[in-house]
């Protein structure tokens, strides 16, 4: 099998170690240029082109101008983003007619966390081929440009102002927020300027938090990774529905307004829904994950809409997308893929339609947990260095929940962690059968 370096999600780690270091990137960026320049530039007077974007991360100080450095040298033009959320890369990469976009961000990790994202010309994320050819040029001594071939860089400074176009773009122009309050938390991240904006425009009261980045507090206690301060915030101020996105804004959950958690299945159900409701809804079918609680696909079955599953990773939903001509789908973590508007996850679009299906409505961010009553479900993440084989686990679990529930096994792609999904009829059956894996 063909060497690999990416992970689920592009390149991930500890920044300052493995991949995550200076040297490291500047090669993978003279990697990326030389391959996919030789893959899929044709014309001898093209000047390959490159966007990046980041978080607000302490390390993307280094690692911008690392990467920066790297296409540079390998006779690449840069344009810097700035911070920007990733679904803003993707779709300025497009639009800019660039052949290469990349993210700096770890997403949903901690701030010593980082990592790099890679779209091509389509604002897709790259094909599992591409990253195997990088890897493969990663690996072999690298080829630098003669001087006068060397790249340019510069800053796009209305590449934030821009994203929020496309985004308020995604809202139905016969709509408006006027009269809702809304609680933004954008986990101190890649949004904490553009999200406030969207709906501001709209006409909504927003409340900010989680908006004040240091390059140390992404993700702490706030975001999508902790609703807490969120859920107090609506509740004090209260306020229509809160918004929480992750650090780099392809992810996005609610907080109704009493204070309950809507997650990305609820989510995804609601906008299918609606987009079924308007005729938008193509291929009457929706994608997301082996994650996805079986209450979902019981509810869109039972209104005329299909399910269908896939492995986990927005990759892997954007395939099957692709395949069976839907446009919407996206995992339960709040990565959800409007495809009429974005290719990859994207928070602050998603929590638009969503907002679109409750003034459709008349009715309250709670109405969409009446869609559903989930499945009892939990997700035991046990260290991958454990003895046990993931058959094991599999199978400790399907003795007790038989037929009427699931038992989903994986390896993170992301973190050094066996991730167990337990799923069950009821309560009683669940602890059972979580308490046989973890007698393991």
């Amino acid at each position: 099998m063909r060497h690999n370096i990416f992970g689920t999600d592009g390149l991930r780690g500890k920044a300052n170690e493995g991949f995550i270091t200076p040297d490291a990137v500047m090669r993978l960026a003279v990697s990326a240029t030389n391959y996919c320049r030789n893959t899929y530039v044709k014309a001898d007077d093209h000047k390959f082109t490159v966007v990046i974007g980041k978080d607000t991360r302490l390390s993307g100080y280094m690692l911008e101008p690392a990467l920066t450095a790297g296409f540079i040298a390998a006779g690449a033009n840069v344009m810097l983003l700035g911070p920007i959320p990733t679904p803003g890369v993707a779709y300025m990469t497009k639009s800019l007619r660039a052949d290469l976009g990349i993210v700096i961000s770890a997403s949903h990790n901690p701030y010593h966390d980082n990592g790099i994202k890679f779209f091509n010309a389509e604002g897709f994320k790259i094909s599992v081929e591409d990253e195997i050819g990088i890897s493969t040029a990663f690996e072999q001594p690298q080829v630098l440009t003669r001087t006068e071939l060397m790249g340019k860089a510069w800053r796009l400074d209305d590449a934030a102002g821009r994203y929020v176009e496309f985004a308020k773009s995604s809202f139905p122009r016969e709509m408006d927020l006027s009269g809702m309050k809304i609680v933004v938390d954008t986990a101190n991240g890649a949004a904490y300027k553009v999200a406030p904006q969207v709906f501001w425009e709209f006409g909504a009261d927003v409340i900010k938090i989680g908006n004040s980045p240091d390059g140390l507090n992404i993700n702490d206690r706030c975001g999508v990774m902790d609703t807490s301060l969120l859920r107090d915030e609506v509740l004090r101020r209260k306020a229509c529905i809160g918004i929480a996105l992750d650090g780099d804004a392809d992810r996005v959950v609610i907080i109704d307004e009493t204070g309950e958690l809507i997650d990305g299945d609820y989510l995804i159900a609601a906008i299918a829904t609606s987009w079924q409701r308007s005729g938008r809804l193509r291929g009457d079918a929706v994608v997301a994950t082996v994650m996805t609680n079986l209450a979902m696909e019981r509810y869109l079955n039972s209104i005329g809409i299909g399910l269908v599953r896939t492995d986990v990773g927005d990759k892997h939903v954007v395939q099957k997308m692709l395949e069976i001509g839907t446009n919407i789908g996206g995992e339960q973590s709040g990565h959800i893929i409007p495809g009429d508007h974005s290719m990859t996850g994207d928070g602050i679009v998603s929590a638009l339609q969503i907002l679109a299906y409750i003034k459709a409505n008349g009715a309250q961010a709670s109405s969409i947990r009446k869609l559903y009553t989930p499945c009892p479900s939990v997700i035991k993440n046990i260290p991958l260095t454990s003895s046990r084989s993931l058959d094991e686990y599999r199978n400790a679990g399907e003795k007790i929940v038989g037929n009427s529930g699931r038992i989903i096994v994986r390896k993170s792609g992301t973190e050094p962690l066996v991730r167990i999904l337990i799923e069950a009829e009821s309560v009683c059956a669940l602890n059972a059968a979580v308490a046989a894996i973890c007698r393991l």
